[in-house]
């Protein structure tokens, strides 16, 4: 019975063994372990990988470019013991995000081929590991990486400095290098990539809506109608998202390489329902039925302006539960100093009742032509002096390039924005940065 039992053992253990040897051909193990058929263009993208040591892919919104390269990174490290995967881009919460997909992957796998699941980082059991990284070059330079995967290339700040780490630490292992990115600005290494000879070691990958759509693809025809629909009015970002392209409209105010210089890869979001300490100041932009009310809250820290709260409230929101919402915020956040609102089309009342609320340090704005100039003026200086930083958030990076400008005849500034797209939160943002100024122009705030 004992020789029995022995036997049985070494078979469970041979078949627990076995069931961790997975397949080497990538595709088979989309198919057999992770349970989806990539597309042609996916299929083409795990061969360019498979084959090359610099990969590139340049695609369209909606076309499963995280899940492919996700699941790319993981059948690698699963096949090639001890491998040391970096996942990086313009902000950790970003790469984040990268390891949560690959989180879910690690479900379908065999329990014992990995260790508990965790935010930051995973560990197979083949002494595997990926692991995101914050958007440091010095980090970046201190483990021997194997392979190095930057995921919105085009939005980090420093990424020529970062490109070099990379380089750097993959040259003492011959390891692979895999980034990706929607089209941005051109003073970019990821620009560089797709369209400079010095680069042609690259494998580029340029996929557009055309090649996304269904039934070919994973972008549903109910989606790509709602993308074309918010994106009717701004062509530009319509080429840059779904065609996948350069394209900057030459009357935008803020410039795609001066938004790209105020990303801090370090900075997130302060929620609401955290007690925050520091020295705040708000802007709201009131909106109801076909705009939206939006308020913004910058820290000053030192000499710098950080945006660290964005709230948009979705449409017809009464502006009781605005003003609710900021006392609320005001209460937890003591520090709150100034509040700049606008007060255009709701009159005086919104500033009164803002006061009653028990809000201080309210300012009331009217936008006008010369009010306008001057807060996104403002705006604009305090980014190209580099005293404002924002978080890596591609929606309020996309709203602060959609405003145009105009120079007209008397010598002054017009300021509009494409039908059927927004700019409520480059006015909120543009008002919290007026509200940190230490002086107040007269002419254009009434101060309660």
């Amino acid at each position: 019975m004992s020789v029995k039992r022995e036997l049985n053992r070494l078979k469970e253990k041979f078949e627990h063994y076995m069931s961790f040897m997975f397949p080497k051909d990538p595709l088979a193990f989309f198919e057999q372990n992770l349970g989806f058929k990539p597309t042609e263009y996916q299929v083409q993208l795990t061969k360019s990988f498979t084959e090359n040591q610099f990969v590139a892919a340049r695609w369209c919104r909606q076309s499963g470019k995280s899940h492919i390269i996700s699941a790319l990174l993981l059948h690698y490290a699963l096949i090639h013991p001890d491998t040391y995967i970096a996942v990086v881009g313009p902000s950790w919460r970003q790469t984040k995000l990268i390891i949560r997909r690959i989180n879910s992957f690690l479900r379908k796998l065999p329990k014992g081929s990995y260790h508990r699941p965790q935010k930051t980082i995973v560990r197979l059991s083949n002494g595997s590991v990926i692991e995101a990284f914050p958007n440091n070059p010095e980090t970046i330079r201190g483990p021997s990486l194997h392979v190095v995967f930057c995921d919105e290339m085009s939005f980090i700040q420093n990424d020529e400095e970062l490109y070099d780490a990379i380089l750097f630490t993959l040259s003492a292992t011959n390891g692979k290098f895999i980034c990706s990115s929607t089209p941005w600005s051109t003073d970019s290494i990821f620009y560089k990539i797709f369209n400079h000879e010095d680069y042609a070691d690259f494998k580029r990958s340029h996929i557009t809506w055309r090649d996304a759509v269904e039934p070919e693809g994973p972008l549903k025809k109910a989606t790509l109608e709602k993308i074309q629909r918010q994106f009717q009015g701004d062509p530009w970002r319509w080429k840059r998202e779904m065609e996948a392209e350069w394209a900057e409209n030459e009357s935008v105010w803020l410039p795609q390489a001066l938004i790209t210089s105020c990303i801090d890869h370090t900075l997130c979001y302060i929620d609401f329902n955290e007690r925050a300490k520091g020295e705040f100041f708000t802007g709201i932009d009131l909106g109801k039925h076909q705009d939206h009310s939006v308020i913004s809250v910058v820290m000053r820290e030192k000499n710098l302006l950080k945006l660290v709260h964005l709230k948009r409230f979705p449409l017809k929101t009464a502006y009781a539960s605005v003003i609710g919402y900021v006392k609320t915020l005001c209460d937890r956040w003591s520090s709150i100093q100034k509040v700049s609102v606008d007060m255009s089309g709701v009159g005086d009342y919104i500033v009164e009742d803002m006061q009653n609320a028990g809000i201080h340090g309210v300012q009331g704005i009217k936008f006008t032509q010369p009010t306008k100039e001057q807060l996104a003026t403002n705006l604009k200086q305090q980014m190209v002096e580099g005293v404002f930083k924002i978080p890596y958030d591609p929606d309020l990076i996309a709203e602060l390039n959609v405003e145009r400008f105009e120079l007209r005849k008397t010598g002054g500034i017009s300021f509009n924005h494409p039908e059927g797209t927004h700019d409520d939160k480059f006015w909120s943002v543009a008002l919290a940065l007026h509200s940190s100024r230490v002086e107040t122009p007269s002419q254009l705030v009434r101060a309660y």
